[in-house]
């Protein structure tokens, strides 16, 4: 059907005036749809299960306070200050249950009072949602990764250590820990440290913590585990074989191992992809008094790689060659090693959707407890962005040899541009507050889906 012209185009003659008004408006209507969620799944009962002993530790309360940080964090606040901007956002004061938004000192002085004891407790409380998503869905199997991420920080920050940061190396830095469960893209901890740490440091504690209570939890499940090079030691593989877990670790090319010379002697290799080959073998590792199955993966590359692993095993005129091991119990074939290892790249994914969009990398004070807690709150608010997502109806993936995301996951931006930020304005027919929402048809249909699935 053609358009008329005029009913297309229109015509823009002046500046409008700015006007200020009181009216109850807001910018963020999404933020009630999520409200809604965390009263009915019981997040926000468990919330102030958490800080039950600091009850009327301040006038806002610690209960409030949290609300206010995970809103702050759902709307795309990534500074204490950013509180400010939303003083007079009424679904804002709604979803943390305040009449009036505290002052950004007020935030930073809560945060430096909660201690060890109840970033434990908002660590259980991480776990827990993630646990309750994965009993929900019809999953059958856990994929646990383990990494640290860098996040830098001012000269002044409490804690915070140069470190092994390769593209910042004189920057004072936090270098957390986090662990992640694959098929819901949710953090089962986040343990914050100094940066000046290696990757497996606490690594054996923390790791038979996560495996002991994904049991409790989730009863008997096949439990796997895939750790990155830095976590290549004797405690590590004591603990996973203890535990009866399948696992794959990524075995450095260290000398004293001893397989760079069976590398050199192999002949024949087994193609496994596009320029890739492998082959498998049961290395005895005399120091550790362990024999492993170790997979060894060599991909040929056009140039001399800046990685550098050619290792002078073979001559310059064979090609140019990337190698890598990896140590597994597994009895899978090589290609499945090397897609299951590749699917770590989820974790990677779901720690820049954390630094990009949910303000984990900002250190909004100088204090070790308040950084802590607030990195804790930040997992949090994804674990729970994630819980909504697969509860409200995400499209299930089919599984795959890689191990990562078992649901279709729109991004915190995808889902703050269709959802979050719609204008609304809270009116009064008849004395009963109601909210309308100025929405296109398309949002229109899916907030009454969603409507329905809350109430169900």
């Amino acid at each position: 059907m053609k358009l008329k012209k005029r009913s297309i185009r229109g015509r823009v003659k002046g500046d409008l005036p700015i006007e200020f008004t009181d009216e109850p408006l807001t910018a963020h209507a999404g933020l009630e749809l999520f409200r809604r969620f965390l009263e009915h799944s019981g997040f926000v009962a468990k919330l102030e299960a958490v800080f039950a002993g600091r009850r009327f530790d301040s006038d806002y309360g610690s209960l409030r306070m949290a609300l206010a940080t995970i809103a702050l964090l759902l709307v795309g606040g990534s500074r204490l200050r950013h509180l400010e901007v939303l003083a007079r956002d009424p679904l804002f004061q709604r979803f943390a249950r305040l009449l009036r938004v505290p002052h950004e000192r007020t935030l930073s002085r809560w945060l430096k009072q909660t201690t060890s004891y109840y970033r434990d407790r908002l660590q259980a409380l991480l776990r827990e949602i993630a646990f309750a998503t994965f009993v929900g869905t019809p999953l059958r199997r856990v994929t646990l990764d383990l990494d640290g991420t860098v996040i830098r920080t001012g000269e002044c920050v409490d804690g915070a250590e140069r470190g092994f940061n390769p593209h910042h190396p004189k920057d004072p830095s936090y270098y957390p820990l986090t662990a992640h469960l694959a098929q819901t893209g949710q953090l089962l901890g986040v343990w914050n440290r100094p940066g000046n740490v290696n990757d497996a440091v606490d690594a054996v504690a923390h790791l038979g913590e996560l495996i002991d209570a994904t049991r409790e939890r989730l009863g008997v499940v096949p439990l796997e585990v895939r750790l990155d090079g830095a976590f290549c030691q004797k405690a590590v593989f004591e603990l996973l074989e203890a535990s009866g877990v399948e696992y794959a670790l990524r075995v450095p090319m260290w000398q004293w191992l001893g397989v760079r010379e069976k590398i050199a002697a192999r002949k024949r290799w087994k193609r496994i992809g596009p320029r890739l080959q492998a082959f498998s073998l049961h290395h005895r590792i005399d120091k550790w008094s362990r024999t492993e199955r170790i997979v060894v993966f060599r991909k040929h590359v056009s140039g001399r790689s800046r990685k550098n692993f050619q290792l002078d095993l073979f001559s310059p005129d064979d090609g140019h060659y990337e190698y890598s091991m990896v140590a597994t119990n597994k009895t899978v074939s090589e290609r499945a090693v090397w897609a299951f290892m590749a699917g770590r790249g989820g974790h990677e994914k779901t720690l820049a959707e954390l630094k990009q969009h949910l303000a984990f990398g900002t250190v909004p004070t100088n204090d070790w407890d308040a950084n802590s807690t607030w990195q804790l709150l930040s997992a949090i608010t994804h674990n729970l962005v994630r819980q909504f997502q697969i509860e409200s109806g995400a499209k299930k993936r089919p599984n795959g040899r890689k191990r990562t995301y078992r649901f279709q996951l729109p991004s915190v931006r995808t889902l703050r541009f269709e959802l979050i930020h719609l204008p609304a304005r809270i009116a009064r027919p008849q004395g009963k507050a109601q909210l309308r929402v100025a929405a296109a048809p398309a949002s229109r249909k899916r907030i009454r889906k969603l409507e329905r699935k809350l109430a169900a």
